[in-house]
């Protein structure tokens, strides 16, 4: 893939811009804002558990990965974070990133972590940045809350498939929690043939809607 275009968003973040997919990482109405919006405050703040393993398919920029280091220390709770990236970017694109002025510190540690290896970042954050095709990865572990934020589905169709959404319901603690900013009527439908009891909820600035999934069924097994 070629090097993306660093871009500056309405909120004062950075993106990046792909020119080959005509894509941006993050919404230009705000990253941060954004990933805020869709995958802690959607996602990660919803699961009330004390011990919490985070699935991402799509590091990107290391963004999401870094606000709910953040968020995980303000909770303290502990948070294991699996990520997920075919194409890591180079350290002469992340370095760019305005990401620093949210957390001098972590940013970079998140970045400088090494691949296919759990590293503890913080006393209630570990990551493990795993270089895999979403479509080949076992999903060896069982997950409380999932980030799908791989671009989107016209522009990477291959990602967003039954198959896909399949793996990881059942892979899915009960009550885990999937969230996307993507909002398109298939992809609600594929969740929901999955098993996934999907509402369409508020989205970002920018986007009216957005989607969140719940395991219900495996919740259901664990009552009966």
């Amino acid at each position: 893939m070629e090097h993306p275009q660093l871009q500056l968003t309405a909120d004062g973040s950075h993106t990046l811009f792909l020119a080959e997919m005509d894509e941006h990482y993050h919404s230009i109405n705000g990253a941060i804002q954004e990933a805020r919006h869709v995958y802690i405050e959607a996602g990660f703040n919803q699961c009330k558990k004390d011990n919490i393993h985070v699935l991402e398919l799509g590091f990107g920029t290391g963004l999401n990965a870094l606000l709910t280091a953040l968020e995980s220390q303000k909770r303290q709770i502990q948070t294991v974070y699996t990520t997920l990236e075919h194409y890591p970017l180079p350290p002469e694109i992340y370095n760019r990133l305005n990401y620093t002025e949210i957390d001098a510190n972590l940013f970079p540690k998140i970045h400088a972590a090494a691949w296919e290896e759990c590293v503890q970042l913080t006393p209630f954050f570990s990551l493990q940045k795993i270089n895999a095709d979403f479509n080949a990865y076992p999903f060896p572990d069982n997950y409380d809350v999932v980030y799908y934020d791989a671009f989107a589905p016209d522009k990477q169709p291959e990602v967003w498939s039954p198959q896909l959404f399949e793996a990881l319901y059942a892979q899915m603690n009960p009550n885990g929690i999937i969230t996307t900013y993507c909002a398109k009527g298939n992809i609600r439908r594929m969740m929901q043939n999955a098993g996934f009891q999907v509402e369409r909820i508020a989205g970002p600035v920018g986007k009216r809607e957005m989607l969140r999934g719940v395991n219900r069924v495996n919740a259901l097994k664990m009552a009966l």
